[in-house]
């Protein structure tokens, strides 16, 4: 296991944290395509659960995936339904969080979480990138982001390793 970690640079609006994980790609790439498992990527509580009985597997561009959040500055739990926009099987995974209006039409608050995984030798380089360049300054100022320090990746990367390596 080896970690590197890159803080915001000045005028961007994003954390790039990478990782060595003992496990092979397809193995990564599988846990982090099912939404059953998020949860196990997460450092803390935040992300609770699939909102589906049985989620179905993350398989393309525009799917929409449910997740119950949990946080004391969000007013405690919440739901979340992320879309993701980047799929390429074993190599990119990129979703963005978002919810669902009153009036059922989906909407997002413009950040996105990123995997890019590498094959090195029998082990997996995973960068994690979470980007918030698109937010609205009125919802930077209300969400406060980022809303957690580059460390936060480190130990979510540090998680999904245990989770992959524990199957």
């Amino acid at each position: 296991m080896t970690t590197d970690s890159a803080a915001p640079v000045p005028g961007r609006d994003h954390y790039v944290i990478t990782r060595i994980v003992d496990a092979d790609r397809s193995a990564v790439f599988a846990l982090l395509t099912d939404p059953s498992r998020h949860h196990e990527t997460e450092p803390t509580d935040w992300v609770r659960g699939p909102l589906e009985t049985e989620p179905a597997p993350l398989t393309e561009v525009d799917q929409i995936f449910g997740i119950e959040m949990f946080h004391e500055n969000a007013g405690g739990r919440y739901d979340m339904h992320n879309r993701v926009i980047v799929f390429e099987p074993e190599r990119t995974i990129a979703w963005q969080p978002g919810q669902y209006g009153p009036d059922g039409s989906w909407g997002a608050g413009g950040w996105t979480w990123r995997y890019d995984l590498a094959i090195v030798g029998e082990s997996t380089r995973v960068t994690l990138t979470y980007d918030w360049s698109a937010v609205p300054e009125s919802l930077r100022a209300e969400f406060g982001l980022p809303p957690f320090p580059p460390a936060f990746l480190e130990d979510s990367l540090a998680a999904l390793e245990r989770a992959v390596v524990a199957g």
